[in-house]
């Protein structure tokens, strides 16, 4: 594996060289945009607004478009002069428990490897010291000509830069919340504890899949074979109703319990729709005695 990025960590007095390396890599298929007719692929030229010449990538440049709509060119010693301190350094800035770190702040991961013989005994040194301690090291490092701050953490015995964005990066959130005058019912606040206790566990990426890519690959495999297409075998919920929030998630931890236990999760879902509510293509005459149905389901729980 190529690194992406050569440099250091400034750990107090203590500089350990590092090599960088990228952590994750997306798994989605690519698609080329090609002529439906006979598949040829599509390509686009470069072609400036102004002169309506076709430009070589060896004249292409950036620019900034100001609000007034002029454009501001800037040349590659533009970036070189501006004053990058982390350049090349990850900078140790100060140490910060983890549970302060909310996720929304995190971005791409990095694996570092030291970088040399002399690099091995302080890196193990500073991996030792964040993995026996609740803290990361927040750090400040630049990466491709932009400058982020990060995290220094540890991962299966390897320390991992864990880029960060910067506040003003990170929207409000006000928009989004609900209205302050919504009551929330003991009983519907402690099933919806029972139903986070019935789904509990350990976390485990390995048993989830990314099913939708899984289906698509055989779609393009079946495709190119010139067999007929793989059946989907999932079946459509029908969109319910919430009537009640207690019946409806006494619903969902016996549908979530079954699932644990091994039951098919797909009826279970279905059983979880129906017991919760009607379904909205019911008549509003069908409608009422399920409303009164849930009402009395719901005082006799009480």
């Amino acid at each position: 594996m190529q690194a992406i990025w050569k440099g250091a960590i400034s750990f107090g007095m203590v500089t350990i060289p590092i090599k960088v390396y990228s952590a994750t890599e997306e798994k989605d298929i690519s698609f080329r945009q090609v002529h439906v007719a006979d598949g040829g692929r599509i390509k686009y030229k470069r072609i400036c607004s102004i002169d309506g010449e076709e430009v070589p990538y060896s004249d292409i440049g950036k620019g900034y478009e100001m609000a007034d709509g002029r454009m501001v060119v800037l040349e590659p010693d533009d970036f070189a002069d501006l004053p990058l301190s982390s350049k090349k350094v990850i900078d140790v800035l100060e140490f910060v428990p983890a549970d302060t770190v909310d996720p929304l702040y995190l971005g791409k991961s990095y694996y570092l490897a030291a970088d040399g013989g002399p690099g091995g005994k302080p890196y193990v040194l500073l991996r030792d010291a964040l993995e026996g301690s609740d803290l990361y090291a927040l750090v400040k490092v630049a990466l491709r000509s932009r400058e982020s701050l990060g995290l220094l953490r540890t991962f299966d015995n390897v320390l991992v830069l864990q880029v960060m964005l910067w506040p003003d990066e990170v929207r409000d959130s006000s928009f989004a919340a609900p209205a302050e005058d919504i009551e929330i019912r003991k009983q519907e606040k402690a099933m919806a504890e029972s139903y986070i206790d019935t789904l509990r566990g350990e976390f485990d990426p390995d048993q989830y899949h990314d099913e939708y890519r899984h289906a698509l690959e055989q779609l393009v495999e079946a495709k190119a074979a010139g067999v007929p297409l793989p059946e989907s075998d999932e079946e459509e919920t029908e969109t319910a109703e919430v009537v009640d929030l207690v019946a409806a998630l006494r619903a969902s931890v016996e549908a979530a319990k079954a699932r644990r236990a091994g039951g098919d999760s797909a009826p279970a879902k279905k059983a979880a729709a129906k017991k919760a509510a009607p379904a909205k293509k019911a008549t509003a005459a069908k409608k009422a005695p399920a409303k009164k149905t849930a009402k009395k389901a719901a005082k006799k729980s009480a």
